[in-house]
Order: C-alpha cells, then structure tokens, then sequence
C-alpha cells in the first residue's frame, strides 16, 4: 500500500531548548554559528536556538534583489550601512536576529566597539526587511504568524520601520512603532519615507 504524506515545501525552523541544561554564552552562541554556516541560526529571548535551512534557490535570487536595491540606496544616501541575511544582532531583549536585509544609522553602528561588532553586534536596527517565500507548511505555527511576531519584536526593540513581504499572498505589512500594522495587497511600490528619505523598493522583480 502506498501513502501519500503532504510534503512541506516552505522552509520550517527547528526550535531547540536547552535551557536548563545547558546555557550558552554570546561567545559560545557565535562559535556554534560559525561551525554550522551551512545554517542560519537565531537564538530568541527565551534562549531557544531557532535553525533555519538554506533558503530555496527561488527566494534566495528575490531576496538578492531586494539587498541589491537596498545597497544602492545605502551607497548613495551614505547616512548608514547595511546587512544581508548572513549578519546577527544582539536585540535588547537578548534575542539573536538575521533579518533578509537590515539598515543602520552609520553613527550608532560606529559608536559600538570594534570587537563587538566582528560577532553579533549589540543593536537593533532602525529598518529591517523580512521576505516570506511562496511556499505552504502543514505543521505547528503558519510560518506567517512566525515572521509576524518576529516583525513585531523588531519593533519592540527599537526598530522604526519594517517590511515583511509575503510572496505566497502578494502582500506586505508595514511595521512602525506605536502604529497599527498597515497591510498592503499586491504593491508594486514600497516607499522608505521619511527614515529612508529616496529609498523606492520595486517589487516587480521580487513577485
């Protein structure tokens, strides 16, 4: 007899706890990451390790496109740097973050020393992006939810702006402090606006 299972083809984070039994400090965190890059690794407030596999080849070409879009904007507005989905912080709460693609204000990213900066680097940024890729999950937490609650962290943390952008429905919810979450169907545009004063995301590419 032959069963037919559903498969999950969207990307589902593994959750380990180790707490109690074993504690990790920010040194021994990053040298765990460092000896698995095949993954990426985040650590919550809860100080559960949330594994990630690669991305689909698919998403990973949008979220180039969204970096590279960025990128520009950052080399020539020249107020701050900017991240890929490879770079940490260390959020106030203690959570470890990767978010797709992150913005800092050049003055507070100089203004932490040099060492921390070479691991994951004690800040939150003020712009953050989070792309969903197409896919479904059938089991535990909708991986949307997920990527809501990670946004809404962000934000409790001191970002000022973030862009989750769900590919599966066409949509993307705008993130801001103190503001309820604005919900977008199928833009074509995004506008960065007034902290990224010029920064137009074209979505065309990324749908």
């Amino acid at each position: 007899m032959t069963i037919n299972l559903p498969i999950a083809t969207e990307i589902i984070p593994i959750v380990l706890q180790l707490q109690p039994a074993i504690a990790l400090t920010d040194d021994q965190f990053y040298e765990f990451c460092q000896l698995n890059r095949d993954f990426r690794i985040e650590r919550n407030a809860a100080g559960e390790l949330v594994i990630m596999p690669p991305t689909g080849s698919e998403t990973d070409e949008r979220n180039f496109d969204v970096i590279v879009q960025l990128g520009i904007w950052v080399k020539q507005d020249g107020t701050g740097v900017g991240f890929g989905s490879s770079g940490g912080f260390t959020l106030p709460n203690g959570a470890v973050r990767s978010p797709d693609a992150a913005w800092i204000k050049r003055t507070r990213w100089e203004a932490i020393p040099p060492e921390l900066r070479k691991k994951f680097a004690p800040i939150c940024p003020e712009f953050v992006i989070e792309l969903r890729s197409e896919s479904v999950v059938y089991r535990r937490r909708h991986r949307l939810q997920v990527l809501q609650d990670k946004m809404q962290e962000y934000i409790d943390n001191g970002t000022q702006l973030g862009w989750l952008i769900d590919r599966k429905q066409r949509r993307v919810f705008i993130y801001r402090p103190n503001i309820a979450v604005e919900e977008l169907d199928n833009p074509k545009t995004l506008y960065g606006e007034p902290l990224l004063p010029g920064f137009v995301l074209d979505l065309s590419q990324v749908w």
